[in-house]
């Protein structure tokens, strides 16, 4: 019996020692095949690996940044709009809430976190997964997409970790979490965490509060479903988990997270698509800049730099809240303007055109039709006119342009071209003269409906805003002084003499004639019969040659003496640098967009040199910047003083932010062409120059009377409004002194001893402006 058991027993110990020796055989096999499973992915029989070189310089789409002179990104470039930030860059509080979240004992292992990756095993994943953040970030850069079954995904997990435990040789902890900040989709066009934190909350990273920077946080776990514009709910849950893991392991209290528990997501969605944000129309501007110089600046390998991959840096001129200021004021008075417009086309039947005939209307609609995108698209497909023409007349849903924000609707195509036709356009650039950088440019009322920008590629006639240069050329060649006189009466110019084919009578508007006046009051208040007299007496060539000089193209500008009541179509970009001449003592400068490109760097691959000219003397300059202060004293632009009409209905509806009440020397001159298809204002103080024009997009589109028509009214208000904003703006100086006087002045300038015979300004019409 005793022999029995003691068989028995040692018969057990041997089955024993038999499954201990099997367990660790079956133990050393498991871990046979892992590092043989690790070898071989190492070596690439599972697909390839990233080499060393792929590991030190992982492959980036980076975005090219416009940067404004006050150090604002304004606008992108990109495939992905990714823009990478240092480890500074990134608040405390940000990288506690992803190591909190994410991977807790980040610092303490080495890609991999064994701990957790036998919790996982033991859970199969119910308390939670053992991806660390170095291995996402290895995903993020080398694996792609989740893997489409089991197999694919064991081999990708080991793939991961392989790639983990190289990162972790080659990076220090601070820059693994610096690139998956950098890599990390976070939707919405928001590649990384700088595009994040400004599309998501309109800020840089390193000023994001605790909870916006826990709810960033929480998009790492799946950015599709915890998506903040379409999920705000569920993002403020996940984002309070974030919360509640940085109170777990002592990175905020109970009571701030409870606090921060609390709040709303207070979201402040910037998108930064490249029909939306700011300064669109320059932004195009200076990505045709950039298309042209990378043609002839290869880079030192004879490939060509990419705009939307290479993440350059593009320093440019615009002032980032000048160019909002712009932005708003342009959006006040338009949206007001339009509003009068469409009351006046109510019992107009052919609207938004006016004066032309139902065969010239449908002209003017046929050619549009012809120069659509959907014409180009239809034609690329194959289609022929008929059929392209017959699907413009066939409803379909389309969103269409309000001031009130866009509008879903269904038209056709042919009706959607003539309501956006109905809407007034607008233009306007500010510079600063003395150095020739472009401060503001809006190219039109909106990017997204209306592409073609009016400030540089647009040209339209510029009425009386051409007269300073027939007086400056007057001033110039036969040292005429403003308080000169010359009689206010009818003036023809004969058939024969300057090119003309028959005689020149041209008119002043409102029937303003008699009397001497002085060559201040007459350009003050446009006098039509003054600006043919000079005209007639420096003739047609100085003028011109004098425009082409501060930088207006000629070429289709007759020598006639009309081009003096501004019958030539000359761009707003041109009106604004040949006016910067004047206040620039006499010396044109070309105006500047772009300073200088850095490459992602910061080697400058770009410096702009300024190009400038001596056009005329500054004597002349200042005596003719001295005639159109007179404008703004007591002519078509005294309602900047806001003492003109202080209580009448007609201006409170329609003239945005009057009374201005400027106290400060400001020369400038309105502008309206023939049926009132033109405003036009150029307002200047000694360190800024600003155009604007205000028109339809076809000449047929405008007004029925000047009193609405003129550029008084049309432009001049949205000057008005910009520069009280840039006024109440201290930080940008914008200058409230007199232009310099120059000490070799020999023109008497000051008219005040002069009254005989000068008409009393209140009497001249509000439509004096031609």
């Amino acid at each position: 019996m005793a022999t029995k058991k003691a068989a028995s027993k040692k018969k057990k110990q041997n089955d024993v020692g038999r499954h201990i020796k099997t367990f660790w055989k079956i133990f050393a096999g498991f871990i046979f095949v892992f590092i043989a499973f690790f070898l071989l992915a190492s070596w690439g029989v599972f697909g390839s690996l990233p080499d060393e070189t792929s590991l030190e310089n992982p492959e980036k789409n980076l975005a090219t940044e416009i940067i404004s002179s006050d150090g604002k990104t304004i606008g992108k470039f990109y495939k992905e709009n990714r823009t990478p930030v240092p480890y500074d860059s990134l608040p405390d509080h940000l990288v506690n809430a992803l190591i909190a979240t994410e991977d807790v004992r980040f610092h303490e292992h080495s890609g991999i976190d064994g701990r957790g990756t036998v919790r996982a095993v033991a859970f199969l994943g119910s308390r939670g997964g053992a991806s660390t953040i170095t291995q996402q970030l290895a995903k993020l850069f080398f694996t792609g997409e989740r893997a489409s079954n089991k197999v694919e995904r064991v081999l990708q997990k080991i793939k991961e970790w392989i790639i983990a435990t190289r990162l972790e040789r080659r990076y220090t902890k601070e820059e693994i979490i610096t690139m998956y900040f950098n890599e990390y989709d976070f939707l919405n066009q928001a590649v990384g965490i700088e595009s994040a934190a400004h599309i998501y909350f309109n800020k840089p990273p390193s000023q994001l509060s605790t909870a916006e920077s826990a709810m960033l946080v929480g998009m790492f776990k799946n950015s599709s479903l915890f998506n903040p514009n379409r999920r705000p709910e569920l993002v403020r849950d996940r984002r309070n988990v974030v919360l509640a893991q940085m109170e777990k392991y002592n990175y905020i209290s109970e009571t701030v997270m409870d606090s921060l528990q609390a709040q709303p997501l207070n979201l402040n969605f910037t998108p930064q698509g490249h029909d939306e944000g700011s300064a669109t129309y320059f932004r195009e501007y200076a990505r045709q800049f950039m298309e042209d110089w990378i043609k002839e600046n290869p880079k030192t390998d004879g490939s060509k730099y990419n705009i939307y991959e290479d993440g350059l840096k593009v320093y440019v001129t615009i002032d980032s809240k000048m160019q909002e200021y712009a932005e708003k004021a342009v959006k006040t008075h338009m949206a007001r303007l339009q509003k009068v417009f469409d009351e006046q086309n109510e019992k107009n039947k052919t609207a938004p055109f006016r004066d032309i005939t139902e065969a010239e209307t449908q002209n003017i609609l046929n050619n549009a039709m012809r120069r659509s995108d959907r014409w180009r698209e239809m034609e690329k497909q194959g289609k022929n006119e008929e059929e392209i023409i017959k699907s413009f007349k066939k409803k379909v849903p389309m969103r269409v342009f309000s001031w009130k924000g866009d509008i879903d609707t269904i038209m056709t195509p042919l009706d959607s071209i003539r309501y956006h036709k109905s809407f007034l356009q607008a233009a306007m650039m500010s510079m600063t003269p003395q150095t020739g950088e472009v401060k503001a440019w809006v190219g039109g009322i909106d990017y997204k409906h209306y592409k073609y920008d009016m400030v540089k590629k647009g040209k339209r006639q510029i009425g009386s805003t051409f007269k300073p240069f027939v007086y400056a050329t007057a001033m110039d060649q036969m040292h005429m002084s403003p308080c000169d006189t010359l009689p206010n009466t009818s003036y023809t110019i004969p058939a024969g003499k300057h090119n003309l084919l028959k005689p020149w009578t041209p008119k002043n508007a409102g029937g303003g004639y008699g009397g001497m006046v002085t060559l201040k009051y007459a350009l003050a208040n446009s006098i039509n019969t003054i600006t043919a007299r000079l005209i007639d007496r420096v003739g047609p060539e100085p003028v011109i040659d004098l425009v082409e000089k501060m930088g207006v193209d000629t070429k289709n500008m007759p020598a006639v003496p009309s081009i003096a009541l501004g019958t030539p179509d000359v761009s707003v970009y041109e009106m604004v640098g040949a006016y910067s001449t004047f206040a620039n003592e006499g010396v044109y400068i070309e105006p500047i967009l772009i300073q200088r490109i850095e490459d992602k760097n910061g080697t400058v691959l770009y410096q702009n040199v300024p190009k400038t000219k001596d056009v005329i003397s500054n004597e002349a300059a200042y005596v003719t910047v001295s005639l159109m202060e007179g404008v703004t004293q007591s002519g078509t632009g005294a309602r900047l003083r806001g003492t003109w009409a202080k209580d009448n209905a007609y201006y409170k509806s329609v003239i945005t932010g009057y009374p201005y009440d400027f106290k400060n020397p400001i020369a400038g001159k309105t502008g309206t062409t023939q049926n009132n298809s033109d405003g036009w204002f150029m307002g200047m103080v000694p360190n800024l120059v600003t155009g604007v024009w205000v028109g339809g997009d076809d000449r047929a589109i405008h007004f029925s009377s000047t009193r609405y028509g003129q550029g008084a009214t049309m432009a001049l208000p949205i000057w008005g409004t910009y520069m009280k904003s840039c006024y109440e703006d201290e930080d940008l100086d914008v200058s409230t002194g007199s232009f310099k006087r120059p000490a070799n002045l020999s023109i008497e300038t000051d008219c005040s001893k002069w009254r005989e015979g000068d008409p009393d300004v209140e009497e001249i019409p509000d439509e004096f402006d031609f």
